[in-house]
């Protein structure tokens, strides 16, 4: 069975990724065909966890290849702070937000927040809309990663050392470095 770890991004995929690695019966991986095109894309081999945002823009050839025989899971981040997240990566080599106002939207070199929040809305509804029929799946909040991690691991029969993937969600992978701070100022704000 495969498995397809589905996501806005900004929202833990490689701390994700990096947890499956621990399982034995799976191999895992994070973004591993994002230059391919055709059926070479989407080419997976058996038994194998692939994380990529990219992913939201495929489902329909996601669902015509692997349909209902496949486990998904939908990675979600808080709303506002995955936006703020991407918000600080308009100039990323290959920034997933650059290209979605400028290429999807035709919004030219307008930047700023409320594209951000489109973005994540639209990524959220593709998702969202793609699992409605879907038997196999699960939506783990990354607020609540170790636990949805657990449920995670018992739904697709994972066999290997659940204590040393559990250890990885206490790491950060990928994290954008000047969005730490914030992110950190805004949940002080609220948990007042």
């Amino acid at each position: 069975m495969n498995v397809f770890i589905l996501c806005t991004g900004r929202s833990g995929s490689m701390t994700f990724i990096r947890a499956c690695q621990h399982i034995d019966n799976y191999t895992a991986d994070h973004e591993s065909r994002v230059s391919l095109t055709g059926a070479e894309r989407l080419d997976f081999p058996d038994n194998h966890i692939e994380a990529d945002n990219r992913l939201s823009w495929m489902l329909g050839k996601l669902g015509k290849k692997y349909g209902k025989d496949a486990f998904y899971v939908h990675l979600r981040r808080d709303r506002e702070i995955t936006a703020i997240s991407f918000n600080r990566r308009w100039d990323y080599p290959n920034s997933i937000i650059k290209a979605y106002t400028e290429g999807i939207l035709m919004a030219g070199k307008m930047r700023g927040l409320e594209y951000c929040v489109d973005y994540v809305d639209t990524v959220t509804d593709n998702i969202e809309h793609f699992l409605r029929d879907k038997p196999n799946k699960l939506v783990i909040d990354l607020e609540e990663i170790k636990t949805g991690f657990r449920k995670f691991w018992s739904a697709i029969g994972a066999e290997g050392d659940l204590q040393a993937a559990l250890h990885e969600m206490d790491h950060h992978y990928n994290r954008s470095k000047k969005n730490g701070t914030l992110i950190q100022r805004i949940k002080n704000l609220v948990n007042r």
